[in-house]
C-alpha cells in the first residue's frame, strides 16, 4: 500500500516506554497560529487509552520507587543534558504550536531544563506531590515544556510514576520529551502520555489506581479540570 506523502500524522501516545498508537474516535488538527497550516493531528482518547497509561505507570511504580532519591535526581539531570542537545528542536517545536516567538520559546527549553538539572539540589521536593504513586499531570498550550516538567521533576523525584495528558493544541515538546526519557535510563512507564482532553482527563480519575492529579495552565481551565478531579474524589493542586 502506498501512503500519502502529504498526509498529516497524528502524535502518538506514549506509554510502557514507547510510541503507543490508538484507533481515536476523533482527532484534533494541530495549526501553527502564525499562518494556521495544520502540522499533526492529536488522537483525542478517553477511558480506554488513560487505563492502559495508568495501568503502565502503576506496574513501574514499585521499581521506581525503590531507586534512592539521588538515583532519580541523576536520570533527571541527564535528561536535562540531553533537552539541552536538542534545545533548537524543542523551541522550533513550542514556536511551531503555539506562536511564540523563538527568544521566549527558547527560554521556555531552557528553563525546563535547568529545572531538571536541579531536581536534586532542593530535598524539599522529596517530599512534593505525593511521595509513591501514580500522579496524572494535565497542562494547556501556556508552556507545554515548561509546565510539564514544573510537576513532573517533583513527582518523579518523590518517587512517583506519571501519566502526562498535554493541551492536543500543542502535544510535540511533550511526545519529544518522552522520546528522550527512552534514550536514557529510566524504565519504560515511569513517563508516560495521553493525548485528547476532557473526556481523558475523566478516564484518568475514573482509575482506582490514580492518587493525585496536577495541573499547569490558565485558572479557567483548571477549575473545570478540579471539578472532575473532585468529582472522582481524586486530590488534585495546581
Amino acid at each position: 500500500m502506498m501512503l500519502d506523502p502529504d498526509a498529516i500524522l497524528a502524535i502518538p501516545l506514549w506509554i510502557n516506554g514507547h510510541a503507543y498508537l490508538t484507533m481515536a474516535p476523533a482527532f484534533f488538527d494541530v495549526r501553527d497560529p502564525r499562518d494556521g497550516q495544520v502540522k499533526r493531528r492529536t488522537p483525542m482518547c478517553g477511558a480506554a487509552e488513560a487505563r492502559t497509561a495508568v495501568d503502565a505507570a502503576q506496574a513501574a511504580l514499585a521499581g521506581w520507587a525503590a531507586r534512592t532519591v539521588a538515583g532519580r535526581a541523576l536520570l533527571l539531570a541527564a535528561l536535562g543534558d540531553a533537552l539541552a542537545a536538542y534545545e533548537a528542536h524543542f523551541a522550533g517545536l513550542i514556536a511551531e504550536e503555539t506562536g511564540k516567538d523563538a527568544a521566549l520559546a527558547a527560554a521556555e527549553v531552557d528553563a525546563a531544563r535547568r529545572l531538571l538539572h536541579a531536581a536534586g539540589a532542593d530535598s524539599q521536593q522529596q517530599q512534593t506531590n505525593g511521595g509513591a504513586a501514580v500522579v496524572a499531570i494535565v497542562s494547556d498550550d501556556r508552556a507545554p515544556l515548561l509546565g510539564v516538567v514544573r510537576h513532573a521533576v517533583p513527582a518523579l523525584l518523590a518517587g512517583a510514576t506519571v501519566v502526562v495528558k498535554p493541551s492536543p493544541k500543542a502535544p510535540s515538546a511533550t511526545f519529544a520529551l518522552a522520546e528522550l526519557t527512552a534514550r536514557g535510563d529510566f524504565p519504560g512507564g515511569v513517563f508516560n502520555v495521553l493525548h485528547g482532553d476532557i473526556a481523558a482527563i475523566e478516564g484518568l480519575c475514573a482509575t482506582d489506581q490514580l492518587s493525585l492529579l496536577l495541573f499547569a495552565g490558565d485558572p479557567a481551565l483548571g477549575a473545570r479540570v478540579a471539578a472532575i478531579a473532585t468529582r472522582h474524589g481524586k486530590p488534585f493542586v495546581d
